[in-house]
């Protein structure tokens, strides 16, 4: 099979598919109707499937003969967004919106597996297997995690597993590459100091929360300055603070939230410990109490450099070296795909999807975000070759 010719041909039909979805955006734990028309498309291609994650989607591909299995990520919930557009595929639910792209990463995996069941079919066919993972909740609870834990790397084995984003400001017909760590962990943090209260008149009385807090909140700010490799990237930002009932009674509790954001368990592990020790302590100091719970969020994604060094060779060959680009530095953003590059080796790239002329360059998580539909193309196009020379 000409690859490149049977992409041009079906594209026509997977830009359908995209605005539909993008029409039609859903909220993650209600991908009821995307999830439907997923299990549609690959019913219409003959490709077995089933259900996981409640509203995601597991497809499966099998080849002829014994070889290697290879996923393909693609999420497919979106965000509570208004969107500001003219087109004819604006979201027709209210307040609800595609604005992450992720009816584009929908709609490459559909695409790409259209392809390779041809291809599965067909009399050179492929040795080996693909796996689907149409993966819901990435925007909130992590439907990442949920789908490994109920068992969609298993059954058969996955050995690779490839996952994309697009990002508008690269132009499309270009990719962006990263080897090693290029998303960040996250941790809720929420800090908990205790002191007593008393009449703001007579605050010896009192052991005050509100003082204690100014002082850990400074100190904490020392952690990344001061107990982190400036080569090293952490990121600890406290959001919000509430305590006190009135303005003349001294405070005897106080909540502090924030996020936590590191590229290795490591680092991760050690501002953990770093936060703790100074909440307790310096409201041991003050005479208080200070408590600190870490809610775990996404793991830092780390690509596989066997799996990147196959997506830039396929890059270089399909787009041309010039439109390969690398990121310099990682990101300190959240992406859950690192749950399925903890299964297996993973390679996760950017797919660009802007066009400067045409004015398409609204960021992503934005109410007029839009993409150029040419990067669909290029994105089924990519993800088939990576595959293929995987599972070889």
């Amino acid at each position: 099979m000409d690859i490149q010719k049977r992409v041009n041909e079906i594209y026509e039909d997977i830009v359908d598919i995209r605005r539909d979805f993008h029409k039609n955006p859903e909220l993650s734990q209600k991908e009821f109707r995307t999830q439907k028309k997923i299990q549609e498309y690959l019913n219409q291609w003959g490709i077995e499937n089933y259900e996981c994650a409640e509203t995601g989607v597991v497809g499966i591909i099998r080849g002829r003969g014994q070889g290697k299995t290879v996923g393909l990520r693609g999420d497919i919930d979106a965000l509570p967004i208004k969107e500001k557009s003219s087109t004819g595929y604006c979201s027709i639910n209210d307040g609800v919106m595609h604005a992450c792209g992720h009816d584009v990463h929908t709609t490459v995996v559909l695409g790409a597996a259209k392809v390779l069941k041809e291809l599965a079919d067909s009399e050179e066919s492929i040795a080996g297997n693909v796996k689907l993972f149409f993966q819901p909740a990435e925007e909130t609870i992590g439907g990442a995690d949920r789908m490994v834990k109920e068992g969609c790397m298993k059954n058969p084995d996955v050995d690779y597993v490839l996952g994309l984003h697009v990002m508008p400001y690269i132009d499309a017909g270009m990719v962006e590459l990263k080897y090693g760590k290029l998303n960040a962990s996250t941790d809720t943090i929420v800090i908990t100091l205790k002191g007593k209260a008393a009449h703001g008149a007579y605050p010896d009385l009192g052991i005050d929360a509100i003082a204690m807090a100014g002082y850990v909140i400074t100190a904490i700010q020392t952690v990344v300055s001061r107990n982190t490799s400036p080569l090293n990237s952490v990121v600890v930002s406290l959001g919000k603070i509430s305590g006190g009932v009135k303005d003349n009674v001294i405070a005897d509790e106080v909540v502090i939230t924030g996020t936590l954001r590191a590229l290795d368990d490591a680092t991760r592990s050690y501002t953990k410990q770093r936060i703790r020790e100074i909440a307790e302590n310096t409201a041991k100091a003050f005479g208080g109490i200070g408590t600190v719970h870490f809610e775990d969020g996404y793991q830092a994604l780390i690509n596989n450099d066997e799996v990147v060094d196959v997506i830039k060779e396929n890059a270089e060959m399909l787009l041309g070296r010039e439109n390969v680009v690398f990121k310099e530095f990682p990101s300190l953003g959240a992406e859950d795909f690192s749950y399925f590059a903890d299964a297996a080796k993973g390679g996760f790239f950017h797919l660009g999807c802007g066009n400067k002329k045409l004015g398409i360059t609204a960021s992503i998580h934005t109410e007029n975000f839009d993409i150029d539909e040419e990067c669909l193309k290029v994105g089924v196009l990519m993800q088939v070759n990576n595959v293929l020379s995987l599972l070889k």
